[in-house]
């Protein structure tokens, strides 16, 4: 029913109640083209973006944002206000997939990205729409010793040490838990069989005794509540935290996996707001040397060639790095290792069958 005829029969009807109702018919119309009207004023001058990301890279974006609005207001002379969201990868793979509008998304590894993939919000080829394969940072696993480093732990052999005990994160549930856990398979099967590799995963996975839910739970257990000799994390987390005033001790094993974080666009949700121009912008922006600059301040290793050799001294070199594609890939490397009944669990099993 078309809205006059609604009117025309509620005047016929209704009286003085007929009366109030168009009345308030006619004021929510006036509200609703007012609102339309400086929507649209305001869209011709201000456009809006919605940043997803993983926890630890919000004291970057923290720095980056404003300048890349200054630079974008200079340029087109309209204002990006930006909506944020950080939080556990996992969870904000989740929460986009499930509807979260964001319009451009990073998160901790590329298998995260291929489920916003495969929920059809972003086009397959979106690792070609930025530099570096739209890895926008880099980073490698650590190890976190106790201050003397008392267990003597220099490399990725010395964890199956007898009196070892190690803290990482859940595998199952943590984006970082799984650098950690291939961190360690590829340490050997970069130099010896996969099942020779598998089996020393095996046997550190022996000397965990409890699996935090997140890297960040991982390392409250490790720094605060005093659990394990030696913690798994990421070379970024640990530089920030120093940055905080936490200062830890911590080796970069000389063989080491090359953590590659991707950012990206989610078309779904730039077509449906419209702000596809300024979204594609900013990831751009993200791969510049100043915003480059802003990621390897708190720890991150930067993709940018120019910043990269600023930066040389406080990243040195691993001497031997391998990637997620040299092991197969990561919709493998999920099937193989992280998937239900998969290694993984099949590794748990073993472990609570022997400890039962």
């Amino acid at each position: 029913m078309g809205l006059w005829r609604f009117v025309a029969r509620l005047t016929t009807r209704g009286g003085i109640k007929s009366f109030v109702l168009l009345f308030l018919v006619g004021l929510s119309l006036s509200v609703s083209l007012i609102s339309c009207s400086v929507s649209n004023a305001q869209n011709s001058k201000r456009v809006d973006l919605t940043l997803v990301s993983y926890a630890v890279t919000k004291p970057a974006y923290t720095e980056i944002i404003p300048q890349f609005v200054q630079e974008w207001k200079q340029k087109h002379n309209q204002t990006v206000r930006f909506y944020e969201s950080y939080g556990a990868s996992g969870a904000q793979t989740r929460a986009v997939v499930d509807g979260l509008d964001a319009d451009v998304v990073e998160l901790a590894l590329a298998l995260d990205m291929k489920k916003i993939e495969k929920a059809g919000l972003i086009q397959p080829g979106w690792e070609n729409e930025a530099p570096s394969n739209s890895m926008v940072t880099e980073s490698v696993a650590a190890l976190v010793t106790r201050e003397g480093n008392p267990k003597q732990i220099n490399n990725w052999q010395d964890l199956i040490k007898k009196d070892v005990s190690i803290i990482t994160a859940n595998p199952k549930t943590s984006g970082v838990a799984r650098w950690n856990f291939l961190a360690l398979y590829g340490s050997q099967s970069k130099t010896g069989t996969e099942d020779k590799a598998l089996d020393f995963t095996s046997k550190v996975y022996q000397h965990v005794p409890i699996l935090p839910r997140d890297a960040r739970e991982a390392s409250d257990a490790f720094f605060n509540q005093g659990q394990g000799d030696v913690l798994i994390n990421y070379e970024n987390e640990l530089i920030l935290a120093g940055l905080k005033g936490k200062p830890s001790n911590y080796i970069v094993p000389e063989i080491n996996i090359l953590i590659e974080n991707p950012v990206a666009v989610i078309d779904k949700n730039v077509e449906k707001h419209g702000n596809r121009e300024v979204a594609q912008a900013f990831v751009e922006y993200l791969f510049t040397p100043a915003a480059q600059r802003e990621f390897a301040k708190i720890g991150f290793r930067p993709v940018n060639p120019v910043v990269k050799q600023e930066f040389a001294s406080k990243y040195p070199p691993v001497k031997t790095l391998f990637t997620v594609k040299e092991l197969g890939g990561w919709d493998k490397l999920q099937d193989k290792f992280f998937a239900d009944g998969a290694a993984f669990d099949e590794i748990q099993e073993k472990i609570g069958n022997r400890r039962g």
